[in-house]
């Protein structure tokens, strides 16, 4: 199944644990990923009945794959209701793109518990809905195809069938469709994140918390939009990014800061349930 580049565009629908941002679309080559993958993914495959034919989504696939990082990508479309939730920080990386924090360590995700349920109310970035599959480039750099990581949990004998009558079953189509959509979006935050580099918004930050125990904790190897550049900017450039619709994604980034709090709240809520567990 594939994607032409043209129609994966915007649509209404993601920091890896070190700080880098991994590549959304890697390169397929024969079917197969090449060595550096994105966040999750370790053993990707173009979707075709002969590989495939045989191949389930399983029905009670759940989001522990998602538990052992403290970030995920997020695309700029997302900005609204990720920012009720979780902190929206920059990469450091090139290129530069939105993350949402979902934890004060560096291998937890706060908002998973140990059975791979999301916390209830949370939104669930579309990065995370969109596994186990994704777009990946053709050789020819002119369409995507439709691959599914292998080594997921997701990835079964039995469930919803991927194929039916040797044709892509409706889970795939929605899978094409969503995964289009997704690209398309990420396309547009790259647009938005590199302008935020052109005229040196993005700054290096820190966040330090205390625990009520007393432990210190910190996360560093981010990048925030330095709210004093952003204000100066010529108004020419303000109008620019206002019909862009940009001028909203800044201020629910600079919004969002205020979850660095929610998180120092909720970090120790899940610690207990680990402890219990």
């Amino acid at each position: 199944m594939a994607a032409r580049k043209k129609d994966c565009k915007n649509s209404d629908l993601a920091m890896d644990d070190n700080g880098d941002a991994q590549p959304d679309s890697p390169q397929a080559d024969s079917g197969d990923a090449q060595a550096k993958l994105p966040l999750f993914y370790s053993d990707p495959h173009a979707l075709t009945v002969e590989r495939h034919g045989a191949k389930a989504i399983a029905t009670d696939a759940n989001y522990s794959f998602a538990r052992k990082t403290n970030s995920v990508p997020v695309t700029a479309m997302e900005f609204t209701r990720v920012m009720r939730n979780y902190p929206i920080v920059f990469t450091a990386g090139d290129p530069v793109v939105p993350v949402a924090v979902l934890g004060l360590r560096g291998t937890r995700n706060q908002f998973v518990s140990d059975d791979g349920v999301w916390r209830e109310g949370a939104y669930i970035p579309a990065y995370v809905r969109r596994y186990p599959f994704i777009l990946m480039e053709s050789p020819d750099k002119l369409q995507y195809s439709l691959c599914i990581d292998e080594a997921a949990a997701h990835f079964a004998d039995d469930g919803q069938a991927l194929f039916e009558d040797g044709e892509p079953a409706e889970i795939c189509k929605k899978a094409l469709e969503f995964c289009s959509a997704y690209q398309g979006q990420h396309s547009f935050s790259l647009e938005f994140t590199a302008t935020l580099e052109k005229y040196s918004l993005l700054v290096e930050n820190r966040a330090a918390v205390t625990m009520a125990s007393g432990e210190n904790l910190s996360l560093s190897g981010f990048l925030v939009i330095d709210e004093e550049k952003f204000m100066g900017l010529p108004d020419d450039v303000f109008l620019d990014w206002r019909q862009r619709g940009w001028i909203p994604l800044v201020y629910c980034h600079l919004l969002s800061m205020g979850n660095w709090q929610t998180l120092t709240e909720t970090i120790g809520v899940s610690e207990e349930a680990d402890d219990a567990s």
